[in-house]
């Protein structure tokens, strides 16, 4: 049985050994998405509970680090906006060792509700690092359904 001489073209192959140009494999392997894609998974630091009834949105945010002053409620049609400015400072003895964590920034959401928020009886409190807002919705702008004939 003769052996067969062939060999597979590879034209790339003698470039990438000069040195011209760099194995494509190479170029892969260095290159991830994984910092680009990170944050996105994240959960946000604010974190929401929404539920509706007839009259009203009943939003409930943790806002754990913001004094009443430093929250920001803003309401525009059927838009509602919460801005928090966070202060979190929290220490731990471990052994001979300190350690502080401080965790501080803006936090910031906006919903879109399917009505409008009758703004002027809108109510916000926040206790233990709750935000709860109680957002009437305005009679009358629900829309309207057409019978067809």
């Amino acid at each position: 049985m003769a052996r067969s001489n062939l060999v597979r073209a590879n034209p790339m192959g003698d470039m990438v050994r000069s040195g011209l140009v760099p194995n494509i494999e190479d170029i892969f392997r260095d290159f991830s998405l994984a910092p680009a894609l990170r944050t996105l998974d994240q959960v946000p630091r604010m974190r929401v509970d929404v539920e509706e009834n007839d009259q009203a949105y009943i939003l409930k945010a943790e806002v754990p680090g913001a004094r009443r002053e430093d929250i920001t409620v803003s309401i525009d049609g059927n838009t509602v906006s919460i801005r928090a400015d966070v202060l979190d400072e929290r220490t731990e003895q471990s052994g001979s060792r300190l350690r502080s964590e401080r965790v501080y920034g803006e936090d910031f959401r906006t919903f879109s509700f399917q009505q409008d928020i009758d703004d002027s009886k809108a109510e916000a409190k926040v206790e233990n690092g709750v935000l709860v807002l109680t957002l009437p919705k305005k009679q009358g702008t629900g829309g309207k359904k057409l019978n067809i004939q």
